[in-house]
């Protein structure tokens, strides 16, 4: 009795929501701004139709209560506050990002309307909000806390690769979130015993000469800090990666099933869609300040084995056995 209960309480809350959010304002149509990494990258337009669908299934529907207005960085992040700035025109009543470079691009263009990201690696190390219980300002929205699970995915690396004594760090010194990342894994790498080499990446066009660079140091393993251009890239970063037989551990699957070794971070999928309820309250009358960041729950360890095979490297089963998902 309790389960068909509990049934018909979701169920007329699945009715009912869309009539709530009509009852709150007959007639008005929310202007949601979305300002993403690249309209043409099948991972983004994947994340994205997630929030839509999160969205809807609180009552939100395109055309009718809601008109999505997106903005797409295209790997240029110096038009990010330009980007903004045309959302701003249009005076949308909030806008929906990913992490800390559009983040601190979008608050360049306004401290007023309300900025909701869904995939920020570290938001109070970053200064972006005061704290994560009370963000106070008009940033809220969902964190990776990538800090700490940078340090989890570098024990994982030298773990898989024992024999790694020298690990190679791919990073932009220019987004926001990896200079806190990027001190972290140097804490790992002393306490690990492992040492450690910082090279920039700062887009796309870069990458070549920083294989180059991480080849002429003699680095044994490569981690690979979470950014917008490198996702957007990841196929060629894979391809880097075997060229140079470089074990890689990263942030995000997508990497892996580009044909990158490792990820080791939070299901972005989830967090895309858990973003939805946040643009719910605001547009309900939540002021983001009082709307605390929240975590994520959920890690994944993804391994590709093919990949592994082609480095000629062997997983130890200890990895094995704690992987989510193994890609043949």
């Amino acid at each position: 009795m309790r389960l068909v209960g509990l049934t018909v309480i979701l169920t007329l809350g699945l009715i009912l929501a869309p009539l709530a959010v009509e009852a709150q304002e007959a007639g008005k149509v929310y202007r949601i701004g979305i300002l993403g990494e690249k309209a043409s990258d099948p991972s983004e337009a994947r994340m994205w139709q997630t929030f839509r669908l999160g969205l809807r299934e609180l009552g939100w529907i395109e055309g009718r209560n809601i008109r999505i207005e997106s903005r797409w960085a295209e790997d240029n992040y110096s038009r990010l506050p330009e980007l903004t700035a045309d959302l701003v025109r249009l005076r949308v009543d909030l806008i929906v990002t990913r992490g800390s470079t559009y983040v601190q691009g979008a608050r360049k263009a306004t401290s007023a309307i309300p900025i909701v990201f869904l995939v920020h690696a570290d938001p109070v190390a970053t200064g972006h909000v005061a704290s994560l219980a009370r963000p106070g300002g008009n940033i809220t929205g969902l964190s990776l806390q990538l800090t700490e699970i940078y340090r989890k995915g570098f024990e994982i690396l030298i773990s898989a690769v024992p024999r790694a004594k020298r690990i190679a760090v791919l990073w932009n010194p220019d987004a926001p979130s990896h200079p806190p990342g990027l001190k972290a894994l140097e804490e790992s790498a002393r306490t690990l015993r492992v040492q450690f080499q910082a090279v920039v990446a700062r887009a796309g066009a870069e990458l070549e000469s920083a294989f180059t660079a991480i080849a002429r140091a003699e680095a044994q393993a490569l981690f690979v800090l979470s950014f917008g251009p490198y996702s957007a890239e990841r196929q060629r970063i894979a391809e880097l990666a075997i060229r140079h037989r470089l074990p890689t551990m990263f942030a995000d699957r997508v990497h892996v099933e580009a044909g990158g070794l490792m990820s080791y971070g939070a299901d972005l999928g989830n967090l895309f869609r858990r973003g939805a309820i946040y643009v719910d309250k605001i547009l309900r009358g939540a002021k983001p300040a009082d709307l605390p960041v929240e975590q994520p729950t959920k890690f994944e360890l993804v391994i590709n084995l093919k990949t592994a095979k082609a480095l000629g490297l062997t997983i130890p089963q200890s990895i094995l056995i704690r992987a989510d998902e193994i890609i043949q």
